[in-house]
């Protein structure tokens, strides 16, 4: 039986990818839709190891290019539920480049996502653990996460 709750910690994940010839466009820069793919394969990563099941992307709330990925560099994915609701949760990505030659690393892009555990035969909505933030950082993506919500509510009424 799943549990009833979970901290942000049993889900958390982090991948790497390394950006290849093939990820890049001709400036030798990574693909926007390359890096939208692996934002979302981390983020259905964390979703999955929190509902236990196989949750489907609904929405991409928020996606920021802050500095370019380079061919070369090495890409980490920093990925965490920030809230789980009754059947969706909401995950947070923080991706950081790595430069291989100079070994610094930058904060490159952030995201926010929405995810939805269905029952795979019917296809419908089943409830996800509650989600106990204990950190203070924890405890603030919470809030701002049920803000968020309030705001992707809104729009998804017409209300804004």
């Amino acid at each position: 039986m799943a549990k009833k709750s979970k901290t942000v910690k049993e889900s958390q994940i982090e991948m790497i990818e390394l950006v290849l010839p093939n990820d890049t466009n001709i400036f030798g820069n990574l693909l926007g839709g390359r890096l939208m793919h692996w934002i979302d394969i981390s983020a259905a990563l964390a979703a999955s190891k929190h509902c236990n099941n196989v949750p489907v992307t609904a929405e991409v709330d928020n996606l920021v290019f802050h500095e370019p990925v380079h061919l070369g560099n090495i890409v980490r994915f920093k990925t965490s539920v920030n809230r789980a609701f009754r059947t969706s949760m909401e995950v947070g990505v923080r991706v950081e480049v790595e430069d291989i030659k100079s070994g610094k690393i930058k904060h490159s892009n952030s995201a926010y996502l929405t995810f939805v555990s269905i029952e795979r035969k019917t296809f419908k909505p089943i409830p996800v653990p509650k989600l106990i933030p204990e950190t203070k950082e924890e405890k603030r993506r919470y809030e701002q996460a049920d803000k968020r919500r309030e705001q992707r509510l809104k729009r998804r009424h017409g209300i804004i």
